[in-house]
């Protein structure tokens, strides 16, 4: 039996505004972005949301960073 994945209802929405900005998506982030796609909920505007940022991210436009988050 699979535990059900249940996310904050803003997170979504929280980063991509944060990637957006930043220009760089974290590895947490991109842990968040996982269990998010696994999420039966997702309405299609979060997919929507979803495929933009990885499109993003495939064409250089949003970088990778191995750093767990990027507080300063």
């Amino acid at each position: 039996m699979q535990t059900p994945v249940h996310l904050i209802p803003s997170a979504l929405g929280e980063l991509f505004a944060e990637v957006n900005q930043n220009g760089y998506i974290t590895l947490a982030d991109r842990y968040g972005l996982m269990a998010a796609i696994f999420d039966e909920t997702l309405t299609k505007e979060d997919k929507r949301s979803i495929d933009r940022l990885l499109r993003s991210v495939c064409r250089g436009k949003i970088k990778l960073v191995n750093e767990l988050s990027m507080i300063r």
